[in-house]
């Protein structure tokens, strides 16, 4: 059954949208914002907590932005995966402040390459049911395998997303969370290969983002994937100054919970 799971973004912050490509070290380079919050974190926390919405993530991009995740944990605790800067030194703080799980992608890679022992270290940290694996990808070129992307999507890692990769790694967390990063924030529809091979291979749960921006586009994940892949919406919902109801789309959420 797929799933709608919300979403939090936190640049400087402050709850942002933005186009994930553009996301950059360079302070003469800053992203592409969408859209920028007059609400608080906490207040979209709440809101989600109100809908009954699982599973949402809040994601901290880049520095300065601790605070403001530990104020959106504390408004629905349990209710929020969280990731950004997560390494085996501070995971257990977000667990305590209300993380359902923590979300690594970084800290898990070294050199472009998986590192083994980092990521036995946050296994043994908070355990693999509390641990989720951020395989957030882009191509190289047009048609080419999905090769996941680190240090705020910016560089090239050697590990393709794939059977072999999620079959792998699927020991050592309890979720797969995976944003089609050159689809990310643009609304221009999901990417749908990267959605049937999530849907055919993962053996975990697995959450999809990058592009969605209608309720059909909900559907075509559900359909792509038969059922097996959750789906985040961003900057296409009403709350994030796009034109998709959060209202029907949390509505669509029900359907598929009453579906099953």
């Amino acid at each position: 059954m797929t799933r709608f799971r919300p979403c939090i973004d936190l640049h400087a912050g402050v709850v942002k949208q933005i186009v994930g490509s553009t996301l950059s070290d360079d302070p003469d380079r800053p992203p592409v914002e969408n859209f920028v919050a007059k609400r608080s974190p906490a207040e979209f926390a709440a809101l989600y907590a109100q809908a009954q919405l699982e599973g949402g993530h809040v994601i901290m991009l880049g520095p300065g932005n601790e605070a403001s995740a530990l104020a959106a944990l504390a408004a629905y605790p349990g209710g929020l995966q969280i990731g950004g800067g997560i390494n085996p030194q501070n995971a257990t703080r977000y667990l305590d402040a209300g993380a359902s799980h923590v979300i690594v992608t970084s800290y898990v890679f070294r050199d472009g390459r998986l590192d083994e022992e980092r990521l036995a270290e946050m296994v043994k940290a908070v355990g693999p049911r509390r641990l989720v694996l951020d395989l957030s990808c882009r191509r190289r070129a047009p048609g080419g395998p999905f090769y996941v992307v680190t240090d705020r999507w910016q560089k090239f890692t050697d590990l393709t997303v794939d059977g072999t990769t999620l079959r792998r790694l699927a020991a050592s967390c309890a979720e797969f969370l995976v944003h089609a990063v050159d689809v990310e924030g643009k609304q221009s529809g999901v990417e749908r290969e990267l959605v049937e091979v999530l849907g055919r291979e993962s053996p975990l749960p697995v959450t999809y983002a990058g592009g969605a921006r209608s309720l059909e586009d909900l559907d075509l994940v559900a359909q792509l994937s038969c059922g097996r892949v959750d789906v985040t919406v961003g900057s296409a919902l009403d709350i994030f100054g796009g034109g998709l109801s959060f209202d029907a789309t949390v509505a669509w959420d029900g359907r598929q919970r009453a579906a099953a």
